[in-house]
């Protein structure tokens, strides 16, 4: 069979999922299953695998989808336990009062506070949070939307503590064969992974820069009295300066500590550093600029929600009480993540493992405790529980919202994630055949050689809008990626990382987010409008991505 028949079979699942998902309109509930179900059909009758490849790889994906899952439940849970206990509202009327130009809330609230929850929670929870807050803030909801998508990016390859990098590179590329060639060259697993999320975080360092300078010229172009860039324009020093508060501490952290604080800390630093300065006016514009009367605005332009800001000011509690709980997730994991302090050790000695699942080359493996999901979130959802002295009915509330939310992801992620290690491992087949990345790769890099590296942002942006999810992107397309570098001389490392940037710049286009956030605010029938709005910066951003890598691999 000729690599390019091979690789045309490969494509088959990735072309099935965007015409399902981006064609038809049809679910991640169904289009996962559907795409497994091919890649299962291929696995058998194309690469004839043997079944004990076949279920010991689809066993190793349902335990990765356990893992992500847990995750997402804890973050969900903190989130409507905070909701409920009035936390959030407090948190709210905090943000109100910081500026009355729209400008700078937006840069705010989107940009430093959706980074941090980016970085603490992630899976759509920023986009979640910060467009009902802009809606009570007198946004119209599908700025509100708009607005929250596009400065949700450049966090994302660090979300939810790490996740698309710690496990969708981390655990997708951990595979024998790669580990030896790493060794080969004097460098362990954990190291590639670290320098991955450290050239992550370079390479987001232009694109991210101008993240909240494009999220202002959209939101005044098509938002504005007069539907004008200019507006934006006049606000760039401040969006300029809000992109170096975050940034800064964002790449040391990725440089000197790892890949679950970035965000995190980014979000909490650059809070710390531009909400008193904006007090004091620094870098504000004279001119206050606000959004047109009501009457003025176009009919999609609003939802049917409705957000009452004095309900978010009858909350009694202090602002501190409400912080605490996001303050001692950031104390934990920094305490449980420092690989100098022994409890990181102590949570790791908890594994449940299983090595050459059913005579396979597959090793499954399972910490319980060092699984963010549980410990912190879920520990300090119980914590909560108890600070604000919630009610039974509270309790329920936030908990039972949590299992509902999570029931659309469990089925996606169950079926997604085994089909991604069943491509990874057709390589293992009596034929010899390459796997199914391996083919693609092969293919493409004839196609794109040395240029790739400017192509590979592009390919992550892709598997974001496909799956929805930074970290489904990188198991969908980082060991294809790897591939075209070792097939092209490039550095996997660089190429691996550039995935992880793109698939974060594609989170303001994914179909799951942008349904996700219209809900929050009640928009129905805008979600292509959205899509077709957002994909201008993230057009930009990407291209910004791929010639700063071109520009750093020509000089290494």
């Amino acid at each position: 069979m000729t690599n390019g028949l091979l690789a045309f079979f490969a494509s088959f699942p990735i072309f099935l999922i965007f015409i399902l998902m981006a064609g038809l309109k049809q679910p991640a509930t169904r289009a996962m299953p559907l795409a497994f179900l091919l890649t299962l059909a291929l696995a058998v009758f194309v690469w004839d695998m043997d079944t004990n490849w076949i279920v010991a790889a689809s066993m190793n994906g349902i335990v990765i989808a356990v893992k992500i899952l847990l995750i997402v439940f804890g973050a969900l849970t903190l989130l409507f336990t905070m909701r409920e206990s009035g936390a959030i509202a407090v948190i709210n009327d905090f943000f109100i009062g910081i500026s009355p130009d729209k400008r700078v809330q937006a840069i705010i609230i989107t940009w430093l506070f959706g980074s941090f929850l980016e970085g603490a929670a992630g899976f759509g929870t920023p986009a979640a949070i910060a467009a009902p807050l802009l809606l009570s803030l007198g946004f119209p909801a599908l700025a509100a939307v708009m607005v929250a998508l596009i400065a949700n990016s450049t966090a994302v390859s660090f979300g939810a503590v790490g996740t698309p990098t710690l496990i969708g590179i981390g655990e997708t590329l951990q595979l024998p064969e790669i580990e030896q060639t790493l060794a080969l060259s004097g460098m362990t697993y954990a190291e590639f992974v670290q320098d991955v999320g450290m050239w992550s975080s370079i390479f987001h360092a232009i694109p991210g820069l101008f993240v909240p300078a494009l999220t202002m010229l959209m939101l005044t172009r098509f938002f504005g009295k007069k539907r004008s860039f200019f507006e934006g324009l006049e606000i760039l020093p401040y969006a300029l300066f809000a992109g170096l508060s975050f940034l800064v501490p964002y790449i040391l952290v990725a440089i000197f500590i790892g890949p679950e604080f970035p965000s995190v800390i980014g979000g909490l630093v650059g809070l710390a550093i531009l909400i008193p300065l904006t007090r004091k006016g620094f870098l504000i514009p004279k001119k206050r600029w606000e959004f047109p009367d009501k009457s003025e605005w176009e009919k999609n332009w609003s939802g049917n929600i409705s957000m009452d800001v004095s309900d978010l000011t009858s909350k009694k509690m202090s602002l501190g009480k409400a912080w605490l709980p996001y303050i001692a997730i950031g104390v934990l994991l920094v305490l449980t993540r420092v690989r100098s302090l022994p409890f990181n050790e102590w949570l790791m000695s908890v594994k449940l493992q299983s090595n050459s699942v059913l005579g396979s080359g597959v090793n499954i493996e399972f910490d319980p405790l060092y699984n963010p999901g549980i410990l912190p979130f879920m520990l300090i959802s119980l914590f909560a529980i108890a600070m604000y002295r919630m009610s039974k009915k509270q309790v329920s509330s936030a908990w039972g919202e949590a299992v509902q939310r999570i029931k659309g992801p469990t089925i996606a992620l169950l079926f997604a994630v085994p089909m991604v290690r069943l491509m990874m491992q057709s390589g293992n087949n009596p034929q010899e055949l390459a796997s199914m990345p391996v083919a693609m790769a092969q293919f493409m890099s004839g196609i794109f050689e040395s240029s790739w590296p400017f192509v590979s942002p592009f390919v992550g942006a892709l598997g974001s809008f496909i799956a929805g999810s930074n970290a489904v992107s990188n198991m969908l397309f980082v060991y294809f990626q790897y591939s075209v570098a070792e097939q092209a001389g490039l550095s996997s490392t660089l190429i691996v990382s550039l995935q992880n940037v793109g698939g974060s710049l594609g989170n303001m286009i994914a179909v799951h987010n942008i349904i996700a956030a219209c809900a929050t605010v009640g928009l129905v029938g805008v979600e292509g409008l959205l899509l077709k709005r957002n994909a201008i910066p993230l057009l930009i951003l990407a291209t910004l991505a791929g010639m700063t890598a071109m520009i750093i691999v020509s000089l290494s």
